[in-house]
């Protein structure tokens, strides 16, 4: 029989940034996903007419459609940027352990600074 080598259990593996970055990337993918119906959705309630369109537009604006909409905008946000990060590292650069490391870091600095400043303008605006 032939001794092949094993794949490495998940175990093996330490958690470190760069992983988070990227399970991060693809949970937030999903979102995206769902919210793409959420979309699809407010299209067909306008599409309905006046009176479902304004029960639509009750319902986004209650908390829960609230918590949905930001949910969704900070998904998009952090979605776009790891995504020019693993474009970065499609090119082959980046990949040393300290340079993926770094983006990392980047991604989410870039993501909390830009999350506050959009959500303090999105909120000082009145719209949410």
């Amino acid at each position: 029989m032939n001794q092949r080598p094993l794949s490495p259990h998940l175990q093996v593996y330490r958690f470190g940034l760069g992983m988070t970055v990227s399970i991060l990337h693809r949970a937030t993918g999903i979102a995206l996903s769902v919210g793409l119906l959420v979309g699809v959705f407010s299209l067909l309630m306008l599409s309905q007419g006046a009176g479902p369109y304004a029960h639509w537009v009750m319902l986004m604006n209650s908390p829960l459609g609230v918590v949905v909409r930001v949910g969704l905008f900070l998904s998009l946000l952090y979605h776009t940027l790891s995504g020019l990060r693993h474009l970065w590292l499609d090119t082959g650069r980046g990949l040393e352990r300290a340079q993926a490391r770094r983006s990392a870091r980047w991604v989410l600095i870039g993501f909390a600074t830009l999350a506050v400043v959009l959500m303090t303008v999105w909120i000082s605006g009145g719209g949410l």
